[in-house]
Order: C-alpha cells, then sequence, then structure tokens
C-alpha cells in the first residue's frame, strides 16, 4: 500500500471541496450579470431576456443547486453545457489559446462541471443525504 492509497479514502471529501468553492465561484459570475454584484461587467449589464441575462440566472440556479449537491448530475451537466456553448460563442472566435482569448475560466468551468456530473457530488450533499434516507 503506496502513501498515496491512504489519501483515497478523502476522495469525496476532496470532490465536495471542488464542488462548493466552484459553485461559489461560479455563483459570482451570475450575480455580476443580474444584480451587479460584487461589480457590474465591464462591458455593462445585459438587458432582460437577453441571452447574457439567461445565463447569468442559469449560473445563479445551477450554481445554488451544484453547491448545495441537489440534483448534483443534472445541474452539473446543464452548467457544463452552458460553459462550452459560452467559451465557443463569446471567446473561441478570438483565437486558439484560451489564455490569449478571455476564455480560461468558461473552459475550466466546462470541465470541472463536466467532472462533477460523471463523479457525482461527494461528501457534505443534499443527494447524499436523500439517497440515506
Amino acid at each position: 500500500m503506496s502513501a498515496l492509497d491512504s489519501v483515497k479514502r478523502f476522495d469525496p471529501y476532496f470532490l465536495a471541496l471542488l464542488r462548493i468553492f466552484s459553485a461559489l465561484s461560479f455563483i459570482s459570475h451570475g450575480t455580476q450579470k443580474i444584480f451587479a454584484f460584487p461589480a457590474a461587467p465591464s462591458w455593462g449589464m445585459p438587458a432582460a431576456f437577453s441571452l447574457p441575462w439567461t445565463a447569468g440566472w442559469i449560473e445563479i440556479i445551477g450554481g445554488a443547486l451544484v453547491l448545495v449537491g441537489f440534483m448534483t448530475r443534472p445541474a452539473a451537466f446543464i452548467l457544463s453545457g452552458l460553459m462550452a456553448v459560452a467559451y465557443w460563442m463569446a471567446h473561441g472566435s478570438k483565437g486558439f489559446y484560451p489564455l490569449l482569448n478571455g476564455g480560461e475560466a468558461a473552459m475550466l468551468f466546462c470541465f470541472i462541471f463536466l467532472y462533477i456530473f460523471a463523479a457525482g457530488p461527494g461528501a457534505f450533499s443534499v443527494d447524499g443525504l436523500r439517497r440515506r434516507a
């Protein structure tokens, strides 16, 4: 048994940390678009019912679901798709490299949420509580 094998028992907790902190960060992108909190977007506030406005609400609601681990897999799948679309619509057309086209966050969120979709919520989730009940 290697030293890394002993860390494996903490996998659900590390997954929960990834889920919780990713969701908290993600929600702030939605609150920026909808409530100008913590600051308004540099490109201005989106018009009601526009694509960025709708994305903001999906970010807030989906992020909250992932945060508490409720309906985690479907919410994470939708958020992953949202970020894939956002990357290609807003960043991919500006060049190949995410560092240069401003798409690093969208790309990382896409794959983090795809991983959470595949792996599940981990520890400390409403989904986990519902399974035990």
